[in-house]
């Protein structure tokens, strides 16, 4: 109990802090809504057993963790703070066609500029690759397809999970 107001956790679960209470150096009063959230989707009680079971050093990280998994189950019942990440994967996938799509037209445009550039490829496969390059503006459309999903909301434009 820090000074004579009682941790987030007391005054939520209205009980007298104790000294030696398990909760206020991670749920500190002027910050309610951090254990209101942690109790609603773990349980104090639950909390307060997992806390006692983690070495003392590793607690702060294991509360952070814990309020940041409640928010995303907040926000996102079903898949919490996976579908967040699914999310982010996706986004790094689409990313990665993105920046080899771009590679490509970079070779494309390369190759058509100086046909006779060093690449190690024999005739017949560097005239299909420049073949392909004059088709290369209906190529991006096939890449877009991980942004049509609408199964998993994007959490980052949303406000922060650590809230």
């Amino acid at each position: 109990m820090a000074g004579s107001s009682p941790c987030a956790s007391c005054k939520l679960l209205r009980r007298r802090c104790a000294k030696d209470c398990i909760f206020a150096p991670y749920f500190p009063s002027d910050d309610p809504h951090k254990f209101a959230i942690v109790h609603k989707i773990f349980g104090a009680s639950n909390v307060s057993k997992m806390l006692q079971e983690i070495p003392v050093h590793q607690r702060a990280d294991a509360v952070g963790s814990l309020v940041y998994e409640a928010n995303a189950r907040m926000r996102d019942p079903v898949y919490g703070s996976v579908g967040a990440i699914s999310y982010l994967q996706n986004q790094v996938s689409q990313l990665q066609m993105e920046l080899a799509v771009a590679q490509a037209e970079i070779l494309c445009i390369q190759m058509q500029q100086e046909p006779n550039l060093p690449i190690q490829l024999d005739q017949d496969e560097k005239s299909l690759l420049l073949a392909s390059c004059n088709n290369f503006n209906s190529i991006p459309q096939y890449f877009n397809f991980a942004s049509s999903s609408n199964v998993i909301q994007d959490p980052l434009k949303r406000e922060s999970l650590w809230t």
